[in-house]
């Protein structure tokens, strides 16, 4: 997933809007609009911003983790751990953007794939 659209996903998952983000880390609404449609790059700084305000890593921001944050209505049902293997098997799947946008497309029909190659 791109930056853009992982910072959009967070900031709706925190029920802010872009005006309301961009307050909190002192940049303009337009700069967050550029930064989530991923027109333009934020320094380092404002990273760091959006890291503590999103409550997330930077990796987790550029993409380079997997998160294991389970929403409240997930946590009705259950807990889900993920083993290191679980995560290094996904961050292997990310590795190949082409593969991981493949995958996210149709998740059944890959699980289906994986199933009939280990017989």
């Amino acid at each position: 997933m791109l930056f853009g659209q992982r910072l959009k996903d967070l900031r709706k998952q925190k029920g802010l809007t872009q005006q309301q983000l961009g307050e909190l880390i002192d940049v303009t609404k337009a700069s967050i609009c550029y930064y989530e449609k991923s027109l333009r790059t934020p320094t380092l700084d404002t990273l760091m911003d959006l890291s503590k305000v999103l409550d997330v890593s930077i990796s987790y921001l550029l993409g380079q983790e997997v998160n294991t944050y389970i929403s409240e209505a997930e946590e009705e049902y259950g807990k889900t751990y993920l083993s290191r293997n679980d995560v290094n098997f996904i961050n292997e799947i990310k590795a190949d953007k082409r593969l991981y946008n493949n995958v996210m497309k149709d998740t059944k029909r890959a699980v289906e794939v994986l199933r009939r190659t280990i017989g």
